[in-house]
């Protein structure tokens, strides 16, 4: 007799599925999460709910984007699909705006930018974290496809340019405070404000890169899955 076959769900491939099925799924509960706890608290208490927004929601951004660094080891190691440059730029950018720039800095974290940065960010990483999640299990739905591969257009750019402002606002702090400065051996030292003001220049180049990828992704998935128009 030959070798007993595995049941279906222990195979490999099935696993790798399931396994990327439950991260996605708590990557959208989280930052379903997020997003409602910002809509049901600006509806309730206005603009006043925009100063707060960091410290009521702050620990589970923080915990979404730690865990979201694993998305480079799933790139890495090949279960997930996907260039590791732009993953990596995308993910690094939010990393350091996040904890470099806003953690680390309390003054900044009541500013409006911080709520809209994170609007952004919410919107953006609901739509593709479904639209992931779906197709891990062979689900497509066209106008899903057609937005996951459509909304970071307008909204990438709008994000980067609220965590450049960001970045902007936050200067002064690091200037007065000196955090992250530091004095190194032989008499050179690091000024940090001056690091976050290259970071702003480079900001902008890994925008276009980005860009230009994530483009040219969108074209050929919905090369793939073309949206059919209905006829006049």
């Amino acid at each position: 007799m030959g070798p007993l076959a595995l049941p279906a769900w222990l195979q490999p491939r099935y696993r790798k599925n399931a396994y990327l099925f439950i991260y996605y799924l708590i990557q959208f509960c989280g930052h379903s999460w997020i997003f409602t706890n910002m809509t049901v608290r600006f509806f309730s208490f206005g603009k006043d709910s925009m100063v707060d927004t960091f410290y009521a929601i702050g620990f589970v951004m923080r915990l979404c984007q730690s865990i979201s660094l694993l998305e480079l080891l799933h790139i890495y190691v090949g279960i997930e699909y996907n260039h590791l440059l732009p993953r990596f730029l995308q993910l690094t950018e939010r990393i350091i705006i996040l904890f470099v720039v806003i953690t680390s800095q309390e003054e900044v974290q009541g500013k409006y930018v911080v709520c809209v940065l994170f609007i952004f960010w919410n919107l953006l990483d609901m739509v593709r974290y479904t639209y992931s999640m779906l197709s891990v299990i062979g689900i497509s739905y066209a106008v899903l496809t057609w937005l996951s591969q459509t909304l970071w257009m307008p909204i990438y750019p709008l994000s980067v340019l609220a965590e450049a402002f960001a970045i902007y606002q936050s200067l002064p702090y690091f200037e007065s405070f000196g955090t992250y400065s530091t004095k190194l051996p032989f008499d050179l030292s690091i000024y940090f404000p001056y690091v976050l003001k290259i970071y702003l220049m480079m900001l902008f180049i890994g925008m276009y890169f980005t860009y230009s990828h994530l483009y040219s992704e969108r074209r050929d998935i919905l090369g793939i899955f073309p949206i059919k128009k209905k006829k006049m």
